[in-house]
């Protein structure tokens, strides 16, 4: 039905919105003093506070269809239609915090890191947050966000296609290749078990391509698309038995 092709890539993309936050959680968890401190802390936090969230924007767009006689989901279109210059100015400072402690939270601390541990000799997290600031700029998000569809399906959905395998990796890894075992001394040595090849573990490279090779094929052959439509899910499966093959049939080919 035209439900279910309309709810099916937006539940993807969904997935794939918050698949950013649950690849680089571990900035922030790493800080707690217990694996049950941490558990709790996102078990209470994040469902709670995101369902409210998710139900003021289904409540609010929904009134601006009776209200305005058309479905405005962006708070500052939203926002043009008030007569109140108080509640506007009041409403777009809201909205200028709530953007920057997202932002912040949310989309620089991870790559700020990632920047900082390429060269940290030369990059600090300072420097890597303004690098990350200025990447922001140069995407121009804005035009992701002119169009719904398009952010939706194309953006969410494409990116999706790129975190599902990461995911399904790194959790294959973890809980079955290693079973929650990891040489913590190892992560910081040359040489030693996380070493593989000059530092790249190069199956987990070809369980990325593959994972995601598979879900991009829905983009571009329209008989499949479903699996686009699925890219996280598809995604995250086909790595995570890919990679755990690979892994399996590593001391066989070297």
């Amino acid at each position: 039905s035209d439900f279910l092709k309309f709810l099916i890539p937006a539940l993807n993309g969904t997935v794939g919105f918050w698949a950013t936050v649950s690849l680089n959680i571990p900035d922030f968890t790493r800080f707690a003093r217990s694996q049950r401190q941490q558990a709790i802390g996102q078990a209470i936090a994040l469902p709670a506070t995101m369902t409210l969230y998710s139900l003021i924007g289904i409540l609010v767009t929904s009134a601006t269809v009776v209200i305005y006689g058309t479905a405005i989901w962006d708070p500052v279109q939203l926002l043009s239609r008030f007569h109140s210059p108080v509640a506007v100015v009041i409403s777009l400072l809201a909205i200028l915090l709530a953007t920057l402690n997202v932002n912040i939270g949310a989309n620089v601390v991870s790559p700020a890191n990632d920047f900082s541990n390429l060269w940290p000799r030369k990059i600090s997290f300072r420097m890597g947050g303004v690098i990350t600031c200025f990447m922001g700029i140069a995407l121009m998000p804005w035009k992701l966000l002119s169009d719904y569809g398009t952010f939706i399906f194309g953006w969410l959905g494409g990116y999706a296609a790129f975190l599902g395998p990461v995911a399904g990796i790194m959790i294959c890894d973890y809980f079955v290749i290693r079973r929650r075992v990891l040489l913590v001394d190892d992560l910081y040595l040359r040489g030693a078990a996380y070493e593989y090849s000059s530092g790249f573990n190069w199956f987990a490279v070809i369980a990325l391509a593959l994972g995601a090779g598979t879900a991009l094929v829905g983009l571009v052959v329209p008989s499949v698309r479903v699996l686009y439509d699925y890219s996280w899910f598809v995604g995250f499966g086909v790595s995570f038995f890919s990679y755990f093959v690979l892994m399996k049939l590593r001391p066989k080919i070297g």
